[in-house]
């Protein structure tokens, strides 16, 4: 569980946090292996037994104060009896997690029959669309056959095909049968019949170690409908014309039904791959995809605004199904029109599932993001929840999960990998912040109860009795992770202590939301205000600001926080955030469902990945086997001035190599496997999420259009053109003013 905070000194009071101009939160990845500084948890049992607050229900922990017969709460200062049991277990406290670490990861009990706890086989569902080409069905078989090598042993799975009719495959006979269902072209239509009476749950979900070879040869007879059968089974054709045929909807609908019926029996956690090449426009959940385009020149709309909402609630509500059906969804696009991905994001962001979003067939990595996706651990049915002591509290939360109906501060997470990042922000409780005269000190506490699916060979040589041999088992564990902060005594102190990765991960999550409620334009003026503040609060606060006649001297202006180097990344990041996708305009050229995407890629990564996917590093190598400057700026000038002939650029999802026009044509190109070069690309591909685009380029030779969209910090460097494109000294120079304008 990594936790990393905004400020590692919280502000002392709210005065102090309002005169600072710095957002105050955290970030969390609670399935990570380890912490922020690599440490491990303690690992213990009997999580159930462990003592908890009467009045908060914090659990007990290493900050707490402990007797003989009793213990006071840290995060309350509530004073709690002990029972017999802990008392004899405290009395030999080195034998407990909770005595030897502030980071602990129990195990608990699980409910049910010993038998129901080994039926927990994984089960996996590919939904493919058939109203798609040859091109995308050919680039979905080979992302299927890697994830059939990946997914464990024990593996159920399951094809279903959708186009104006589901087809269910049965291939656990000797030839694969496929079984269909026509789908209603109506709106509010549903299936004529369950599709548990088309096949049994039992003959559709097939053990892969089984039949893995039949799974291969239905993934061989997948065709795409023709437009001639679309026409037909949608019975809306008018001489031949096609008029829809993409039933994803009701074939979603129907298969969260299907599954759910086996769900904590035959399964505990089911995964939907859905494989999609365009907009639903067939049956239950049809998007009207016309709201894209030139209509808004007319109806005189705000596409930046219109375009990021839902059209419709279904797919919000679908995505409850599916989590009371215990199903995370992934949604695969493979698509350069307009999906409405704005519509279809529920589904997986609700269900703890990815959005993955390829713009062509040609140059997509999906074979590989599915291989990577499911070699890595997950956990499932998981709870999160964030306790801290009395003088602050939660403010908003944010992340891919759906937050407890009943309870405050508790958020459900489907299904959660080791790279899953959610995001807090912090209010005071009272104005009286935290007290100078008390040795007390700000303390949070994570708790985190998931589960997993532990194979056979992972459980101890006294649980792989005969009944158990070659099932899977569940483990219900509670990972608690119990932090404190010091206070920062003066605003020096504060400035010292920003982590600007983790300031730029909750900007991004409070732009992002902004801009759906508001708009793009709204998110733009959100981030580039609280820029302005913050510089006007700095000089304020190191009284750099000379005033004459009443009026602020513009000389006087620190833009750079040239006296706080923990701030100085902070205009470079908010200027890269400008100029990304995320918030770019429309009329640039934005597509809005790339900008859905990149909302739902950004607010799931961890702040190291995302500092990287919103400014880029680039460095320079002197040959492929030596490296000339770990860092460079993302301007032309950067590239002249250090001569290097080599430039390495990582942003995040793309990495690329580019060998300037002046290089030697004596250095290798492409560089070669075994040098130094080759060893960091693959190292930064290997720490990530995603599978980054790796692009090879040759200044003066090859289009090198790609490498410099990334040198943003000199484009269109007297701030002419669209308002949000200008270079880094125009926005500096914009800024300066702005903070003259507010310090008046």
């Amino acid at each position: 569980m990594a936790v990393r905070a905004t400020v590692s000194r919280f502000p002392a009071d709210p005065d102090a946090q309002e005169s600072s101009g710095l957002p105050w939160g955290l970030t969390v990845t609670p399935f990570a292996s380890k912490d922020e500084s690599g440490q491990s948890p303690v690992y213990g049992s009997e999580g159930n037994l462990l003592p908890r607050c009467e009045n908060c229900y914090a659990y007990f922990n290493t900050y707490c104060e402990l007797d003989q017969w009793a213990w006071n709460c840290s995060l309350c200062g509530t004073l709690n009896g002990l029972s017999s049991e802990s008392i004899a277990k405290y009395s030999h406290s080195q034998a407990c997690a909770e005595m030897k670490s502030s980071f602990i990861d129990l195990e608990l009990p699980m409910e049910g029959s010993d038998e129901e706890m080994t039926q927990a086989r994984p089960v996996y569902v590919a939904a493919v669309d058939l109203s798609s080409s040859e091109e995308f069905l050919e680039l979905t078989r080979s992302a299927l056959l890697a994830a059939l090598e990946a997914v464990p042993p024990g593996a159920l799975f399951g094809l279903v095909t959708f186009s104006h009719k589901i087809g269910l495959y049965d291939v656990q006979g000797a030839i694969p049968v496929v079984k269909n269902v026509f789908i209603p072209g109506e709106t509010e239509g549903s299936l004529p019949i369950e599709l548990e009476d088309v096949m049994p749950l039992c003959q559709f979900l097939a053990p892969v170690e089984t039949f893995k070879e039949n799974i291969t040869s239905a993934l061989e007879t997948l065709r795409p409908t023709t437009s001639w059968e679309r026409t037909a089974g949608a019975g809306q054709g008018l001489d031949g014309v096609l008029m829809g045929g993409r039933g994803f909807g009701t074939a979603m609908e129907a298969l969260f039904n299907y599954l759910g019926s086996e769900y904590g029996n035959t399964f505990a956690l089911a995964r939907v791959f859905a494989f999609l090449s365009g907009p639903p426009d067939h049956g239950a959940g049809q998007l009207d995809t016309r709201r894209y385009g030139e209509q808004y020149a007319s109806k005189g709309e705000d596409a930046d605004r219109a375009l990021l909402p839902e059209q419709t609630p279904f797919y919000k509500d679908l995505a409850a199904v599916a989590v009371q059906a215990g199903v995370c969804v992934d949604i695969f696009a493979i698509t350069n029109e307009y999906t409405d991905l704005a519509s279809l994001k529920f589904l997986s962001i609700e269900s703890g599932g990815s959005l993955f979003l390829y713009s062509n067939t040609d140059e997509s990595t999906l074979p590989q993001d599915m291989y990577r996706m499911l070699s890595r651990p997950y956990a499932f049915n998981c709870i999160l929840r964030l306790r801290t002591s009395s003088e602050f509290k939660p403010g908003h939360f944010y992340g891919h999960f759906f937050p407890d109906p009943q309870y405050e501060n508790v958020q459900h997470i489907i299904c959660c990998d080791s790279y899953a990042t959610y995001a807090y922000d912090f209010d005071f409780a009272n104005a009286a912040g935290f007290s100078r005269h008390t040795s007390e000190q700000p303390i949070l506490q994570i708790a985190f109860q998931y589960t997993v699916v532990v194979p056979p060979e992972e459980l101890s040589n006294a649980e792989l009795g005969s009944t158990r041999r070659g099932k899977h088992s569940l483990k219900r564990r509670l990972r608690i992770r119990t932090l404190q902060f010091g206070t920062a005594q003066n605003i020096n102190e504060l400035y010292d202590s920003v982590d600007p990765e983790t300031v730029l991960s909750v900007l991004v999550h409070k732009v992002i939301l902004a801009s759906l409620e508001q708009g793009v334009r709204e998110g733009r003026m959100l981030l580039q205000d609280w820029l302005v503040i913050l510089t006007a609060q700095y000089n304020e606060a190191f009284k750099l600001v000379q005033y004459k006649n009443g009026n602020s001297v513009s000389s006087q202006i620190d833009v750079e926080f040239l006296q706080c180097p923990q701030l100085q990344r902070l205009p470079r990041l908010v200027f890269a955030l400008l100029r990304n996708p995320l918030l770019r305009f429309h009329e640039e050229g934005v597509h809005p469902d790339y900008r859905i995407y990149l909302q739902c890629l950004f607010s799931a990564l961890e702040p190291s990945s995302l500092h990287r996917a919103v400014y880029p590093l680039l460095m320079s190598y002197s040959t492929p086997d030596k490296q000339a400057y770990p860092r460079h700026s993302l301007s032309r000038a950067a590239l002249i001035t250090s001569g290097s002939p080599i430039f390495l650029l990582d942003a995040f999802t793309t990495i690329i190599v580019f060998y300037s026009s002046t290089a030697d044509p004596s250095l290798p190109y492409p560089p070669p496997q075994d040098c130094l070069l080759r060893t960091t690309i693959n190292q930064m591909k290997k720490d990530r999420s995603i599978t980054s685009k790796l692009i090879f380029i040759r200044g003066g030779r090859d289009d090198a259009t790609a490498f410099e969209n990334y040198l943003i910090e000199e484009q269109d460097v007297d701030g002419s053109g669209l308002t949000s494109v200008m270079g880094f000294v125009s926005f500096v120079e914009d800024i300066t003013q702005s903070v003259l304008e507010y310090m008046k």
